[in-house]
């Protein structure tokens, strides 16, 4: 029996699901007594450090998950359950943590982009239980912005490059604590699950690398999600947004298969965009709720799901706010949200004051959940202009002219699925998204959208010279030279491709495979 301690923000499903995968049972803390009683405690903290504290606090679990951590009794934190061993953080710096451990959470301030999210790898120091079964080749999944420092290097049992070494898991006594997500990094994670469930091996040091860890570059697989005109749901895929052909909706394949297909295959990330609205659903029965809860029964890498995370009102008269139907999604097993057109009207409205709310969909779930969970989908299309005088938006010089022979242009923000332009360009949007808390852009363009001719070069390097937050580039690719070129000509973090992966044309793993001997990639055995 293990003891899960849920104490009720971000994404637990996924650390319940890999348990129960590896043979074990869970008994969920509802009481302080629970933690007492349990023989292992399981933390997986999600969100941000001063509101994780808060919420334990309430609930009055800060005392007893110290007695219990003082008692040396087998315990895994996970991310922000690392994190919160420590005394304190800067992410809130009047909020203390549990203390069991000497030391702070500091911010990354370096020249890469913040958060570090991706799968990376470990130089382990010392020997553990949880880590054997270890080649130290592998690479597992982060999604974080601050980084433990412990005071005693005798804590300290990895460490990971990102612009600095830093602390990726600590040590002291039978408390294991992971900056990294193991449910969310594919067999090599289950692996230390299962040890850290089992722990009954002697410890001992995998062959460790010697240099620097390397963040590898991440393939995404998105399936576009809808209800056919049969009303079942299936994957289909747009030309220039458009999902018909001679009448009826392409229809792909289901979308919890797909995702299984895709996870086998070595996807890096797997994302889901529900482009049918659902708005009159009552929450708990939204299907893509089901979809979800679904996939990460067998799918251990990171799930981003897109499409109606906004306020709206049921059929039965019940409104929702974005911040509700976000953590429906996380609590479903999404690590991470993707708002569309309800950032560009979030924008607008900024734009309008230079100010914040606090009150934007992007505010609330950036501040409950963390920057990390927030990605911002963009869909823009070209405009040309004769000069960069003739706009007032952010014009870039462009190889390709125009119809009239225009050098210049501009990427304009559209919402509705990209049927309506706004007036507003991709640039200025994704740079006031980030100061809204968002942690990640997805960038897709209508121009390239089922062209297979390519991402656009042009787009992304603008986008991604604007922001300090990863960039995903989306739309256009057609072959695995593609993923070389926009990884190679612009500082995009991940990639992401549809068409090409539910047709079969370029499978996720023969992409990999292209790149492998010229970018840092994560591999899967088998593939």
């Amino acid at each position: 029996m293990i003891t899960l301690l849920d104490y009720g923000a971000g994404n637990v499903r996924s650390v319940i699901n890999a348990i129960e995968k590896l043979g074990e049972t869970i008994l969920f803390v509802k009481t302080a007594d629970d933690i007492l009683a349990a023989d292992k405690l399981v933390f997986p903290g999600v969100g941000s450090f001063g509101s994780m504290m808060q919420i334990l606090a309430q609930k009055n679990y800060i005392a007893p998950l110290k007695e219990y951590l003082l008692s040396d009794r087998p315990f895994l934190g996970i991310c922000l359950g690392l994190q919160a061993l420590f005394e304190n953080s800067e992410e809130a710096p009047n909020v203390k943590g549990l203390g069991i451990i000497s030391g702070t959470v500091k911010r990354f301030k370096i020249d890469l982009a913040v958060p570090h999210i991706g799968w990376n790898g470990l130089k382990i120091k010392q020997p553990a239980s949880v880590f054997n079964g270890l080649n130290g080749k592998e690479k597992f999944y982060f999604v974080h912005s601050y980084y433990v420092v412990p005071k005693s290097p005798d804590t300290v049992l990895s460490t990971t490059t990102y612009g600095i070494d830093f602390v990726s898991s600590v040590k002291k006594g039978n408390i294991i604590a992971t900056q990294f997500h193991p449910e969310k990094s594919g067999q090599a994670g289950l692996l230390i699950l299962d040890n850290f469930l089992r722990s009954s091996s002697e410890p001992k040091i995998p062959i460790s690398i010697t240099g620097p860890t390397k963040l590898t570059k991440r393939i995404i697989a998105c399936l576009d999600v809808r209800s056919n005109d049969q009303g079942d749901l299936v994957v289909t895929k747009g030309d220039q947004y458009d999902v018909r052909e001679s009448g009826v909706v392409r229809n792909l394949g289901k979308p919890v298969e797909l995702a299984q297909r895709y996870y086998e295959d070595g996807a890096d990330e797997i994302t889901f965009l529900n482009i049918t609205g659902f708005r009159d659903f009552p929450l708990e029965d939204m299907p893509m709720i089901q979809v979800l809860k679904q996939t990460s029964k067998n799918v251990f890498v990171p799930l981003t799901i897109g499409g109606g995370i906004r306020d709206y009102t049921d059929k039965n008269g019940r409104h929702y706010t974005a911040l509700e139907v976000a953590a429906e999604y996380f609590r479903s097993g999404a690590d991470k949200i993707s708002i569309g057109s309800d950032a560009v009207f979030i924008v607008e409205e900024y734009l309008k004051t230079q100010k914040k709310t606090g009150q934007s969909s992007i505010e609330q779930i950036s501040n409950v959940y963390g920057n990390q969970a927030v990605v911002i989908s963009i869909d823009p299309k070209r405009v040309y202009v004769s000069s960069p005088e003739s706009t007032n938006h952010f014009v870039i010089k462009t190889s390709q002219k125009g119809p009239e022979g225009e050098r210049y242009c501009w990427y304009q923000c559209t919402v509705k699925g990209g049927r309506e332009g706004r007036d507003l360009d991709a640039v200025t949007l994704a740079k006031v998204c980030e100061i809204l808390g968002a942690g990640e852009i997805l960038l897709n363009c209508i121009d390239r959208d089922g062209t297979n001719s390519g991402f656009d070069i042009e787009l992304i390097s603008a986008v991604k010279n604007a922001v300090t937050i990863p960039v995903i580039a989306s739309s256009g690719a057609g072959c695995e030279a593609h993923f070389l070129e926009v990884f190679t000509k612009t500082r995009a973090e991940s990639a992401l491709a549809a068409g090409i992966f539910h047709r079969k044309e370029v499978p996720v793993y023969k992409v990999k495979d292209y790149l492998k001997d010229s970018l840092p990639i994560r591999l899967v055995s088998g593939k």
